[in-house]
């Protein structure tokens, strides 16, 4: 909470001094051609956009950031085997626990939700946690009531290797990131791959789970560790499903570099702010950033998450997605 009255405050500032700037260049031009300005309209201005963030903020925190939704999406992959035809997919992201911390029904309910679905399979696309491994803790007997036939099938996120926790030197985080594995593997009981993949089958027919550890390739490249040949090694000839937490990576080394029909990702929140889900703030950092791109037989779906870097939401409610693979 710390962080969102910092974020707050900071916002707020911006803001209202931005108003303020603009008067001050006004206010000069003024003088040069001789027009009168009033600075009446430029601070009523800063007060009202000091106002509607507030306003945001608080909503967000209280309502917003507990709002989620479902979406179906249904994708034709050409090298999809025959077995594998209507398979159910579940895509989450980004959980980012320390949000939800004394709110554990809200990710109760979550779980509940995704098992209604029965899928064949769930696919966790990274950030976990946000600044250390105990922010699992009491969720691990939630997060471990997911089920899908074939398993939950996970990675790790830039937040998940502990980089913005200035408090640990490198060998303690090491540390604590080896817990953090340990954890998701042994309690959660999830398959996490690290520059790994895992086998799926139906009768004679297999798909590959690729799992990348994180490998961002844009504006915010704090983390890059993924090693996708090794990620891939021994699958050659099979339907590729790709985990990668930063969905620049896709442009990076996937799309037109590889036969991989289907990259899954997360990472962005859509900015945690969208204008009736059809502009995300996201969209000035990433080009790919929230939802479905094609290029050429190739899919990229960038799931929004469920919890947050700051503990808010507006207009961009987390989201569960349903993959129907076809």
């Amino acid at each position: 909470m710390k962080f969102f009255f910092f974020s707050l405050f900071f916002i707020g500032l911006i803001v209202f001094i931005f108003p303020h700037l603009v008067y001050l260049v006004v206010k000069g031009l003024s003088w040069l051609f001789h027009f009168r300005c009033s600075y009446r309209p430029f601070g009523l201005t800063a007060l009202s956009l000091v106002v509607l963030w507030v306003v945001l903020a608080v909503y967000g925190n209280i309502w917003g950031r507990f709002r989620h939704e479902q979406k179906t999406v249904n994708l034709e992959l050409s090298q999809l085997p025959e077995a594998f035809k209507g398979y159910k997919a579940v895509h989450i992201s980004d959980l980012h626990l320390d949000g939800f911390a004394g709110h554990e029904e809200r990710i109760q309910q979550i779980v509940n939700e995704i098992n209604a679905l029965q899928p064949d399979a769930i696919f966790f696309t990274g950030d976990l946690v946000s600044l250390t491994e105990e922010e699992l803790t009491p969720f691990i007997p939630i997060l471990s009531q997911l089920k899908a036939k074939d398993g939950v099938y996970s990675i790790l996120g830039n937040h998940d290797y502990l980089p913005y926790n200035r408090m640990m030197s490198d060998r303690e985080r090491a540390t604590h990131l080896d817990k953090l594995i340990a954890m998701e593997r042994e309690q959660l009981g999830w398959n996490l791959l690290l520059n790994e993949n895992a086998v799926i089958r139906r009768g004679g027919d297999s798909i590959a789970i690729v799992g990348s550890e994180n490998q961002s390739m844009g504006v915010h490249s704090v983390v890059k560790r993924g090693d996708l040949k090794k990620a891939m090694e021994g699958t050659e000839g099979m339907c590729h499903i790709l985990l990668t937490h930063d969905p620049t990576h896709w442009k990076g080394e996937v799309v037109g570099k590889t036969d991989i029909p289907l990259t899954l990702s997360g990472h962005t929140h859509g900015g945690q702010m969208s204008i009736f889900g059809l502009f995300y703030v996201s969209t000035f950092i990433y080009k790919e950033h929230a939802g479905l791109y094609s290029e050429n037989g190739q899919h990229l779906y960038v799931n929004i998450g469920i919890g947050g870097t700051m503990p808010m939401r507006v207009g961009a409610p987390s989201e569960i997605t349903l993959l129907r693979l076809n």
